[in-house]
């Protein structure tokens, strides 16, 4: 994990939310490496951050002096499509609960996890912060997508008026180790990951892939994600959303044949046209994260991948 240790966290007390899950993880393992001795992670099982006492309490109990909000309702366009009212509620809920409570009891400093499904369906390519409210979000995840923006609002109202310091970072789709391989809800990679591991391991003919396979995302690999939010936690204090992504476009039959040389299936690749592609292009403008955080992605897709591969092969699968 690219960290550096550094006094600034040497006192401080983070609650991470989320910081049980998959890029949680990795947030808790990099502000450990910076020196951060003082992380509560508050379980699901113990609170619920859709309910305002539920808040209280978690504030109460980890008394922090960031808070790193990390918790969402996610999944890949099936699970969307099945439930976007719960993807807004759960997500809009649970953001504007968690500022509004925060700031009422005097945290420091709030950053809010994001996500590129804000972002309009035709976005210019690459996408810039500065066109983020310049049209509707692709349909299969705009509940979803409206419901993190709308706590962009809520932090720059609350900057605004309270002078509270928050601020907002928009991750591109992430992936790693630890991702969800739940084929009811995962994301692009473990969904393909997972296809063409157990296709070789039963001797299929073919995969069936999702779409046509024209549409382009961008993939971040997680420990880069995760330093990027460190980082953006000690250095960055701007109103500005920020986005933070691997500044890399492939289309999605150029990422399917990547992973199928990745674990070794030799059959064939059959797609699926009656499946949504989703939004037509994702690539994201990270000059703004160069420039306000002094940080860029390490790990090439390639790199990441294989790591994925070796995780699920070894550990999931």
């Amino acid at each position: 994990m690219n960290a550096q240790r550094t006094g600034f966290w040497r006192e401080k007390r983070v609650a991470v939310t989320g910081g049980a899950g998959f890029l949680g993880r990795r947030v808790v393992a990099s502000l450990a490496a910076r020196g951060c001795e003082n992380v509560f992670v508050p379980r699901s099982r113990d609170y619920d951050l859709r309910n305002r006492d539920a808040i209280d309490r978690m504030l109460a109990d980890a008394r922090p002096d960031i808070v790193i909000h990390l918790a969402a309702t996610v999944g890949g366009i099936g699970a969307n499509a099945k439930f976007p009212a719960t993807f807004f509620y759960d997500n809009a809920v649970m953001g504007i609960e968690l500022i509004e409570r925060s700031r009422l009891r005097g945290v420091g400093k709030f950053v809010c996890v994001g996500t590129v499904c804000s972002y309009p369906k035709f976005a210019p390519v690459p996408f810039n912060e500065r066109d983020l409210w310049n049209g509707y979000p692709e349909e299969t995840n705009a509940p979803y997508g409206l419901a993190k923006k709308m706590l962009l609002a809520q932090i720059q109202a609350c900057r605004q008026q309270h002078g509270f310091n928050g601020i907002y970072l928009i991750p591109v789709n992430l992936y790693g180790p630890g991702d969800n391989f739940d084929p009811e809800s995962s994301h692009v990679i473990p969904a393909l990951i997972r296809k063409f591991a157990d296709a070789r391991r039963n001797g299929a003919a073919a995969v069936t892939a999702w779409g046509t396979g024209e549409a382009s995302r961008e993939f971040l690999y997680v420990d880069d994600a995760a330093t990027a939010i460190t980082t953006a936690a000690e250095r960055c204090d701007s109103p500005d959303p920020i986005n933070i992504g691997a500044s890399r476009e492939i289309k999605i039959k150029d990422l399917a044949e990547l992973i199928k040389e990745l674990t070794g299936f030799k059959g064939e690749i059959e797609w699926d046209a009656s499946k949504p592609d989703g939004q037509p292009r994702r690539k994201l403008d990270i000059s703004a994260a160069e420039k306000a955080l002094g940080w860029r992605p390490r790990t090439t897709l390639r790199e990441g991948l294989a790591e994925t591969i070796r995780w699920w092969e070894t550990s999931g699968g």
